[in-house]
């Protein structure tokens, strides 16, 4: 099937009503389809460019958002969101060895000195702290933060540029990146990979009870962003799961946010 961008679709509005339904507009069908559409609290941290997304904020306030019926068409990004230590790295590694064609992830910024064996521009782009900071003045990273006297960061140049290729960046963000993420120009697909239930499996030092209860949070805040959920009892499993949901996309409507089109 043909896949089209998103400002040629003709599209049906819908709203997302308080008690979580959605209700078609005008000229549409008269049914209704329920589904939970929660609220988050609101957690202010300043790494994040949030300004960049006032729709997200919004929904704060609002008791529904408007979204529209697309045809099938190419997502630009894959976020996978999850808990520390689920395995989204894994799979975003794996996913990318598999295809490299199809899938990239955006090489990281750092101020850190290279090691004997990197590579600016293949392992990371290494900057002064200088030019970093200016550049996070100027709002053109993602997200970064400071590890060992070192900053690190995802600029938004980087992802532009995978897009510039022809493939589809894949990101294993915080949550709250998607302030930024969730519009048109970056026109994500927000996988949250949930950790595995306790039952009959040992956890001797109370890791695996920390990362499901950590990931229960993360649901409970930002479940109504999620597009997929799937739980990761088996990576390979997982993966499979992914790529399904991804081959999906390319040939079945897909729901997105009104403001991605108008």
């Amino acid at each position: 099937m043909l896949l089209i961008s998103l400002h040629e679709m003709c599209c049906n509005v819908v709203r997302l009503g308080a008690d979580g339904c959605v209700s078609h507009a005008d000229g549409c069908e008269n049914t209704v389809n329920c589904s939970i559409f929660g609220r988050k609290k609101k957690q202010c941290r300043d790494k994040y460019l949030a300004k960049h997304n006032a729709v997200f904020d919004q929904l704060d306030v609002v008791t529904y958002e408007e979204v529209v019926k697309l045809p099938s068409f190419q997502r630009k990004t894959i976020v996978l969101l999850g808990a520390h230590g689920v395995g989204r790295r894994h799979i975003k590694n794996t996913l990318i060895a598999r295809h490299p064609d199809q899938y990239a992830y955006p090489i990281p910024h750092t101020t850190r000195p290279p090691r004997s064996d990197e590579e600016n521009g293949r392992h990371y782009y290494f900057v002064t702290h200088e030019e970093m900071m200016a550049d996070i003045a100027a709002n053109e990273y993602l997200e970064y933060g400071t590890h060992e006297d070192a900053m690190y960061g995802t600029k938004l140049e980087t992802i532009r540029r995978i897009h510039g290729e022809r493939r589809v960046a894949i990101l294993d963000v915080e949550p709250q990146a998607l302030k930024i993420l969730r519009t048109a120009e970056f026109a994500p697909y927000v996988v949250f990979i949930a950790a595995p239930p306790l039952n009959n499996i040992a956890d001797y030092d109370g890791s695996l009870e920390v990362l499901v209860r950590e990931s229960e949070q993360l649901r409970r805040t930002y479940g109504h962003y999620f597009d997929l959920t799937i739980v990761n009892n088996d990576i390979d499993d997982t993966l499979a799961q992914l790529e399904a949901a991804l081959a999906r996309l390319r040939s079945t409507p897909q729901w997105v946010p009104v403001s991605w089109v108008y």
